[in-house]
């Protein structure tokens, strides 16, 4: 059975970082895209970054370009998205999903991800 599951949120000052790491069960991650996506109370879920299954190509919104650094350990079965210069705008429940593709990842529609992760929340607040 796959399984996705989110780690690293929490509550963090305006300026800070956070990591957050998808780890991957049930499968192997080198076949799969994988993006995060988030949702922020009372908001449509927006795509922040995605990377391929070969790690030759990664995307991010532009809300976080220079920001957010996604990266995969196929190794460990792990994505992580490094979050610097937080704002509070990013609050919101982070969640990682996961595609079999080794050339393709878009954080435009989520529904093109079959697996998803339960989600972990980051709150940016002074």
């Amino acid at each position: 059975q796959l399984q996705l599951v989110e780690s690293g949120g929490g509550l963090v000052q305006p300026g800070g970082s956070l990591r957050l790491s998808c780890a991957v069960s049930g499968l192997t991650l080198d076949y799969y895209a994988v993006g995060w996506f988030r949702q922020a109370p009372g908001k449509e879920r927006e795509g922040v970054s995605c990377v391929t299954g070969s790690g030759g190509s990664t995307k991010y919104a532009d809300s976080v370009k220079g920001r957010f650094t996604i990266s995969r350990d196929n190794a460990k079965n792990t994505v992580h998205l490094q979050m610097n210069s937080l704002k509070p705008e990013d609050t919101a429940v982070y969640y990682c999903a996961a595609e079999a593709s080794l050339d393709w990842c878009t954080v435009v529609d989520g529904t093109d991800y079959d697996y998803w992760g339960q989600g972990t929340q980051v709150t940016v607040s002074s």
